[in-house]
């Protein structure tokens, strides 16, 4: 079992920036992959970012993309979402979760373990 703890959100101005870090312990951080999603109130969980167990292929919403930049430091067990331009369209709770399973980065149902959260967000 992986326990993940979500932490960087807040309140910023638009077009502003934040880096979110997802710390994780429980397991050998570099032996699964990672993603952020996000949710806004009324709507789905979403997939927003995702990288590969050694850092070495990334994937993005393309309602991210440009903008957001995802990384990993497996060292550290911690995984990062710089948020650059951010619109108040990226306002939501953003979750890290765990990859263990075969398949594609984008779908929620390949995620396992997840974190509690943290919020963003953005005035415009």
């Amino acid at each position: 079992q992986v326990q993940l703890v979500e932490s960087g959100g807040g309140l910023v101005q638009a077009g502003g920036s934040l880096r979110l870090s997802c710390a994780a312990s429980g397991r050998t951080f570099s032996s699964y992959g990672m993603g952020w999603f996000r949710q806004a109130p009324g709507k789905e969980r979403e997939f927003v970012a995702a990288i590969s167990l050694s850092g070495g292929r990334t994937y993005y919403a393309d309602s991210v993309k440009g903008r957001f930049t995802i990384a990993r430091d497996n060292a550290k067990n911690t995984v990062y979402l710089q948020m650059n331009s951010l619109q108040s369209l990226d306002t939501a709770v953003y979750y890290c979760a765990t990859k263990d399973r075969v398949g594609s980065y984008y779908y929620l149902s390949q995620y396992d373990s997840w974190g509690q959260g943290t919020q963003v967000t953005v005035s415009s």
